[in-house]
């Protein structure tokens, strides 16, 4: 019988660069034996460069555009109303600049779920990602923000970022007791969980609070207590992450050290230090990651 082995990647922004230094090493090795990738926000781009095949993409594209005002800037925001310009993102550089390999992607068979959350009913939504270009939206739906971020409407549900409803999507992956269950999914016997903060990292309701003022989403009762609750789910989340890998269940990688990269933007020197980290992450941890998934 198959094992069934996920990878599981938390967004984070620009912060997502730690994670694409993971992949490039694991892509590097040949590392590829996971029946599934599920991906939030930034998790959820970096898994199209991994599912796709593709070294080195993410890397490229934010050390080559962090600072271009149509990548994540607020003129972009004024202008489209996205943060992160969506038709440059999306469409200029998926397709033209630093194209992803669509003819890979769509071949290869690792199942692609990218974490959305729903803004009527403030609940995870898990995108299956089987076709580029067509499935291109649940990616952009993932990466959405809240309050700077347009909905982007998939099947008639409008989605904003996958972070407020499910940041670490290890439960739904393992199929744990009390999680979502995705149809097509069979849960995972381990997973490999790929964190954007450093293991002491504790999150406050700070961002949050901001949401909540903007009054952006007064009338979704359900979106705003997701928005309210966030952190102390996610605290939560974490606090049963690292019981699963004293249980064996996961192997965790993560930054060494409190990350300087904000979610909206850094030097290129600090991003650049933050993938050599990912890089040295999974290096560290190479035996593990192959009897995983080798």
């Amino acid at each position: 019988m198959t094992q069934e082995n996920a990878l599981v990647l938390e967004g984070g922004g620009f912060r997502g660069i730690f994670t694409a230094g993971v992949l490039d090493v694991l892509q590097e090795n040949k590392i590829y034996g996971f029946t599934s990738i599920w991906g939030v926000s930034a998790g959820a781009i970096n898994a199209v460069s991994f599912k796709s095949r593709q070294i080195g993409r993410s890397m490229r594209i934010i050390l080559a555009f962090r600072d271009d005002k149509r990548f994540m800037s607020l003129w972009s925001w004024a202008k489209t109303g996205d943060m992160a310009g969506a038709d440059f993102m999306y469409d200029e550089v998926q397709n033209r600049l630093d194209p992803c390999d669509n003819e890979t992607f769509n071949t290869n068979p690792l199942r692609m779920y990218a974490v959305a959350t729903d803004s009527i009913f403030g609940t995870a939504a898990y995108l299956p990602c089987v076709s580029f270009p067509e499935d291109v939206p649940h990616v952009q739906a993932s990466a959405s923000l809240p309050m700077v971020s347009n909905r982007v409407k998939v099947n008639g549900h409008l989605y904003l970022d996958g972070g407020t409803a499910d940041s670490i999507p290890f439960a739904v992956a393992l199929g744990l007791d009390g999680s979502a269950q995705v149809p097509g999914h069979t849960p995972a016997d381990k997973a490999v969980v790929v964190l954007t903060r450093e293991r002491e990292f504790v999150k406050t309701d700070a961002t949050e609070r901001i949401y909540l003022r903007s009054h952006r989403y007064d009338g979704y009762d359900y979106y705003t207590e997701a928005l309210a609750s966030r952190a102390e789910r996610y605290n939560a989340s974490r606090k049963q992450l690292f019981e699963l890998e004293e249980q064996g269940r996961v192997l965790i990688l993560e930054p060494p050290e409190p990350v300087v990269v904000s979610n909206t933007g850094s030097d290129g020197a600090s991003l650049l230090t933050l993938y050599l980290q990912g890089r040295r992450a999974a290096e560290a941890k190479l035996d593990q990651l192959r009897e995983i998934a080798g």
